[in-house]
């Protein structure tokens, strides 16, 4: 009995590892093109709806909803098409992409608190910051995403510093510091993933 549970063990553990070093193609680039969409449409109505400029709470309540929404669809699709594509691995996929983006999104979350609770006076850092965590998670996952998504760590790391360095001065939350990076940013990674696994499409499924 011993010996099944060591053996079971051994087979788990390689096909996590197998997991590990495989391209995932779950992501879609459907659900990843409209979060893109729906940031920059939700900085616009924001942009033009809420008048102070300084209300923290609704400018969180509006950016974690959206991020949440943004969640679903991207996990709905890439539950989908990570069982039609990794087949038996699927799970072992599923999981080793989502432990890429866990670190980053609990920090964020904890940040978030702790400067709400302790330091309300520097709230306007968290736009910036979030966007330097993000792009974090964007390289952890690049080993197993095509070459061109290090390019949109890039991007996020440089929005995040660039955000950092405008909203010192006016210390205020644009609906654009988020709007305009994370926009962008999966609009980008949408076209990564449109066109990135072309070259490798007859590569054997996993």
């Amino acid at each position: 009995m011993e010996d099944l549970r060591e053996a079971l063990a051994d087979i788990s553990a390689i096909r996590t590892q197998v997991a590990l070093n495989t391209q995932f193609r779950g992501y879609g680039p459907a659900s990843i093109a409209a979060s893109g969409v729906m940031a920059l449409v939700i900085a616009f109505v924001e942009a033009h709806w809420r008048n102070d400029a300084h209300d923290f709470p609704a400018f969180l309540s509006i950016w974690v909803g959206t991020a949440a929404i943004t969640v679903v669809l991207t996990a709905f699709e890439a539950i989908t098409r990570a069982r039609r594509v990794h087949s038996g691995f699927a799970n072992q996929m599923i999981r080793a992409a989502a432990d890429q983006f866990l670190p980053a999104v609990t920090i964020s979350i904890l940040l978030t608190v702790v400067f709400a609770r302790f330091a309300p006076q520097d709230l306007w850092i968290l736009p910036g910051v979030w966007q330097l965590l993000f792009s974090l998670g964007v390289f952890s996952s690049c080993r197993f995403l095509p070459k061109p998504t290090f390019a949109v760590g890039i991007w996020y790391l440089v929005a995040g510093l660039y955000c950092l360095v405008v909203q010192s001065t006016s210390r205020d939350f644009s609906p654009w510091s988020m709007g305009i990076p994370f926009g962008a940013g999966q609009l980008f990674v949408a076209g990564i993933l449109r066109f990135g696994f072309k070259e490798s499409a007859a590569g054997a499924k996993v």
